[in-house]
């Protein structure tokens, strides 16, 4: 069985323009998960926790494919559809 692991991660951004973490330091780093639909549950509530927050962004990096780059996988793909 194929391990797809996923890191949920997130901080204060530059600009709502970019990706560029104001303080690369004190990035929040939320935890590794097993699969997209347990790292999309945990981004899904840090992004709401954060709403209120307009520069702080969460993001979901797919760690399985820095291990297999030559395997695309679409999120269809992800929750097993």
């Amino acid at each position: 069985m194929t391990q797809r692991l996923h890191l949920v991660f997130g901080g204060e951004l530059i600009s709502t323009e970019g990706t560029t973490f104001k303080d690369p330091d004190n990035i929040h780093i939320v935890g590794m998960f097993p699969n997209y639909a347990t790292a999309y549950t945990a981004w899904k509530a840090e992004a709401q926790r954060t709403v209120d927050e307009a520069q702080t962004r969460y993001f979901i990096a797919h760690i399985h494919r820095l291990r297999d780059e030559a395997q695309p996988a679409s999120a269809t793909e992800e929750l097993g559809a």
